[in-house]
């Protein structure tokens, strides 16, 4: 490409820096105060780009109606998180951040199936901007006067963030916010509005980004996800809750993209790099670099603590009888249904997605629970695990049961690479730099053709004839069981101890001769090991490795079956994976809005038992014996 090629590029990567950035720095000042990773906003951010359209179309598209109706739909979606904040989000400030996360996600679902509902699932393209909808040349070429706009509304904007947060007394008390949230309480202030009032403006910011791609971007249902991946690159690598290193971020991400689509097919001895193709991953490779190096962000401040502030959990203590009852009767059941496939014929289907999630689920609380590290991105080892075994059965011709046996070891050397570089993070961080090294593991996958695939995957993975129909179910079954067994019996063990003094007090770990890192280094390792065996079975079971196995859905996926089930319980992630498989299975029979019942359930059980559902009934049990112990003492005295 020639040198007007490349300035062309660069403007482009101007204007989109400013769109990022709008959204960014809604998300930053929120979980600057706020705390919550919010999920929904880039569902936000998709409302805004359709209530902009319904309102340039009522108004008309005439200068006025075009400029008002887009100022008011990002004032629409501010008054929306308003909503959010005080209905929904001041109900849960005092449960733990995953659980926040988790009822955002919840609005996600909500949100999707309602635009459907409200504009149908159809591309909506708005009109060109009245004045702004020609080109004006530049060395030969032609740049869009609308995207030359789009670049001084990013600085517009943040010098008038700058303005409001430090030259007015309710910025004063938002930074204030940031820094020390209970002295704030202390001295007075009303909390509660000062959150909503932060909501309220990063929900409008988010909303302004989404109406001013109006003539840019059509709108569509997958903008929430698709956005939402970029916003979140950004506030981590300018750190959380900083403005200005949001923008920074946000020009750095866009003009390595704008590089990469400039730079085009490069030929480089002998070998043809189609570097277009790094716009997909690049965001992510850069996040992993910086945080590396700078591991919080750019802009951001070190954190002094390597746990988010969840108070220290109870010892765990061996299963009771009653308990070991219980797992047999399930166990059985599980073995008895299968039999019965002539009057329940989808019920083996259905369980043995539930008996692979199950393993899933505990794979990934084996490292957030007793371990105390969260991932975003552990979709990787689980699909490693499948990719493995579909390419050692069709790449290497061996055998079914030699596939699943060392398809779980290539998760592992992952695990163990990218574990390398994720222990040395903790909280948001350590979870975005998963989400990193995932969306890198997923852009190799989806593009290399000749060997995974590509889009298209591979099929065909399917068990030997000795394992068809419900014999596969029953291996599953024996393969899940002993795997959950071992993981068990290593939390009982006195490594299992040494990961839980190392989640609970780092310090007061390494003061004890423990060594912290490698003992969160091997627990990052057998979490991806075990993932890595449910990938294995998963694709004998499904018939097929595709890309999907990897995506930020498939994470979410495990993420919401751990925190549905509960965090602070072994049973938990368990009880997590059968519920979401079946409120998933039945909604998705039930209404083409799934999502939406889907997503409300996820609230009311958030609201509902915010520690999880098997820690609901842990807690429910513990008082109970510590009522009858109480009791018994007072009879003694």
């Amino acid at each position: 490409m020639d040198f007007s090629g490349f300035i062309v590029q660069f403007m482009n990567g101007l204007a989109e820096a400013s769109s990022l950035f709008l959204v960014a720095a809604g998300l930053s000042l929120i979980f600057g105060v706020t705390r919550i990773v919010n999920f929904a906003h880039g569902s936000l951010y998709m409302l805004g780009l359709y209530v902009a359209y319904t309102m340039v179309q009522t108004l008309g598209d005439s200068p006025m109606g075009f400029w008002f109706g887009l100022i008011a739909a990002a004032l629409l979606i501010g008054a929306l998180g308003a909503l959010i904040e005080i209905v929904l989000l001041r109900r849960i400030y005092r449960a733990p951040e995953l659980f926040q996360l988790l009822a955002t996600f919840a609005l996600v679902l909500v949100f999707n199936d309602a635009a459907m509902w409200l504009w149908g699932p159809e591309d909506l393209l708005g009109p060109l901007a009245p004045g702004l909808s020609d080109s004006f040349p530049i060395l030969g070429r032609y740049f869009p006067k609308y995207d030359l706009f789009l670049i001084f509304v990013g600085p517009i904007v943040l010098g008038l963030l700058w303005l409001l947060l430090t030259r007015t007394r309710w910025g004063t008390l938002v930074r204030a916010a940031t820094q020390d949230r209970e002295m704030l309480g202390a001295l007075g202030v009303n909390q509660a509005w000062l959150f909503t009032g932060v909501f309220a403006l990063g929900a409008f910011l988010a909303g302004l980004g989404g109406a001013v791609q109006l003539p840019r971007i059509p709108a569509n249902l997958t903008l929430d996800i698709s956005v939402i991946g970029d916003a979140f690159v950004i506030v981590v690598v300018g750190g959380m809750g900083s403005i200005p290193g949001a923008y920074v971020a946000a020009l750095l991400i866009a003009q390595l993209k704008a590089l990469c689509i400039a730079l085009g097919n490069v030929e480089i001895f002998g070998m043809t790099f189609a570097f277009p193709k790094l716009t997909l991953v690049v965001e992510f490779v850069f996040m992993a670099i910086v945080l590396v190096f700078r591991p919080w962000g750019l802009f951001g401040r070190m954190q002094g603590h390597s746990r988010n502030s969840a108070p220290i959990e109870a010892p765990l203590r061996p299963a009771g009888s009653g308990f070991k009852i219980l797992a047999l009767a399930v166990v059985a059941v599980l073995a008895v249904i299968p039999l019965l496939s002539e009057w329940m014929p989808y019920a083996p289907v259905l369980l043995l997605d539930i008996i692979i999630a199950a393993l899933f689920a505990v794979s990934l609380h084996f490292m957030m629970g007793p371990g105390g590290m969260n991932s975003f991105g552990h979709a990787a080892y689980f699909g490693l695990g499948a990719y493995g075994a579909a390419l050692l059965i069709k790449a290497a011709a061996l055998s079914m049961g030699l596939s699943i046996a060392l398809a779980p070891i290539v998760a592992g050397i992952a695990a163990l690479v990218f574990g390398w570089f994720c222990i040395r993070l903790s909280g948001v961080y350590l979870a975005m730099l998963t989400l990193a090294f995932a969306q890198i593991v997923w852009s190799v996958v989806y593009q290399w053709d000749d060997f995974t695939g590509g889009s298209n995957g591979l099929i065909g993975i399917w068990p030997e004839p000795w394992l068809q129909g419900n014999n596969y179910y029953y291996f599953s079954l024996a393969v899940v069981l002993c795997a959950i067994l071992v993981l068990w019996r290593i939390l009982y063990s006195p490594f299992g101890y040494a990961m839980r003094a190392c989640r609970d007090s780092a310090l007061r770990a390494d003061a004890l001769g423990i060594n912290v890192k490698r003992v969160q280094w091997i627990t990052f390792i057998l979490s991806g090991t075990f993932a890595g065996l449910a990938g294995a079975l998963f694709v004998f079971s499904k018939g097929v490795a595709s890309p999907e196995v990897i995506d930020i859905a498939r994470s979410v996926d495990a993420l919401v079956m751990v925190l549905l089930g509960g965090v602070q319980t072994l049973v938990g992630p368990i009880v997590g994976a059968a519920t979401f498989k079946l409120l998933q299975d039945y909604f998705l029979g039930l209404t083409q809005y799934w999502h939406a019942l889907f997503g409300g359930v996820i609230l009311l059980l958030v609201l509902t038992f915010p520690q999880g559902i098997a820690g609901f009934f842990r807690q429910l049990f513990e008082q109970r014996r510590n009522r009858r112990t109480t009791a018994l003492q007072e009879k003694a005295a």
